[in-house]
């Protein structure tokens, strides 16, 4: 079956989808909203770096609700820390949503219950008024540590605690707008600071979603979810492929988010972010992993070679969900509620 796609967002995972899209048989490029003026009315092929595609991009958001598309993958930088009005997302989400397009979102609400009824009962009701589904996915959130690690409790017969670990160095990624903008690595203390009341509730937010997601595909009922962070400053000037991290500003950040059952910790998600290896020696190192205490006791360490194009792992998980959730029913539909998503288009290209 074939189904057509509109791109809402130019950037990084944008421009992944439109290249992948282009290079499925099943899919077809519809439509493209950009932000940037400069990007109006220009090829979305162009825009992606490849063939011309015939479809020109627009900021016209008239124009994509009246468009007839299956599916919108919905990537724009998450409105929660860029731009005035951090309910943004959402709004969009619900607009396309109501205009009978389904809608996979890379911003969050891949688990839309720790946010509260206001914003399921938003979701919901847009699903209702055009018949659509919609899913938040991503790679981590949105599979590390939320899908992977229920796949392994397959093979349990008691949990005690499960334990998630993203440990990254980001010195050779390339992208200011990721590493300086969105993540705040070289601002001065007081800045980050400052600008960490957004960053930091929309990562708690992404990372709660993950975690309630796993507790509630145990069954596991939580008593609450805490969060800790601590940093690391750059002892000197540090040059990244992003660009350049003065001495004394933020060169390393440390966040725990922990999932409470009667007292103790069951599920805890440790993220290890740094700019360049000689930051945080005390920090844990090596790569990502996940650790089940309970019978029997597991292990998985994904290698530093695990994945050579992590950076396309987002795009890559909203497309392969396409024909999922253009089949699934009206409503909110989670990790829980769709069949197992998997690249079944990926090897027919």
């Amino acid at each position: 079956m074939a189904y057509s796609i509109i791109q809402w967002g130019s950037g990084t995972v944008g421009s992944q989808v439109i290249a992948e899209v282009a290079r499925r048989r099943e899919l077809t490029l519809k439509g493209l909203f950009v932000y940037n003026p400069e990007k109006v009315g220009v090829d979305a092929g162009h825009i992606a770096g490849i063939k011309r595609l015939g479809v020109k991009a627009t900021d016209s958001v008239a124009k994509i609700l009246a468009m007839d598309a299956d599916c919108v993958i919905h990537s724009p930088l998450s409105s929660l820390v860029y731009g005035a009005d951090p309910e943004a997302d959402l709004k969009t989400i619900c607009a396309l949503l109501a205009s009978g397009k389904n809608v996979i979102s890379t911003v969050g609400y891949m688990y839309p219950k720790v946010y509260g009824a206001r914003v399921v009962n938003k979701l919901a009701r847009a699903c209702r008024a055009g018949g659509s589904a919609f899913h938040g996915t991503g790679a981590n959130p949105g599979w590390l540590g939320d899908l992977v690690p229920l796949t392994m409790t397959a093979l349990s017969g008691r949990i005690d605690r499960i334990v998630v670990q993203e440990i990254s160095n980001f010195e050779h990624y390339p992208s200011p707008r990721i590493v300086l903008d969105t993540m705040g690595f070289g601002l001065a203390p007081a800045r980050f600071k400052q600008r960490s009341a957004r960053y930091g509730a929309w990562l708690t937010g992404l990372f709660r979603e993950s975690i309630q997601m796993v507790a509630d595909g145990i069954g596991l009922k939580l008593d609450g979810i805490d969060t800790r962070f601590s940093r690391e400053l750059a002892r000197e000037d540090i040059q990244v492929a992003a660009g350049r991290i003065p001495k004394g500003s933020v060169a390393g950040q440390r966040w725990e988010w922990a999932g409470r059952a009667k007292g103790r910790k069951v599920i805890v998600h440790e993220t290890v972010w740094r700019v360049h290896d000689a930051i945080g020696a005390r920090w844990p190192r090596g790569s990502h992993s996940i650790t089940i205490n309970g019978e029997p006791n597991m292990y998985l360490e994904f290698g530093p070679r695990w994945n050579d194009n992590p950076g396309s792992a987002t795009s890559m998980h909203a497309v392969n969900a396409v024909p999922y959730v253009c089949a699934a029913p009206s409503g909110i539909q989670t990790f829980l509620d769709l069949p197992w998503i998997v690249g079944r288009g990926a090897a027919q290209r």
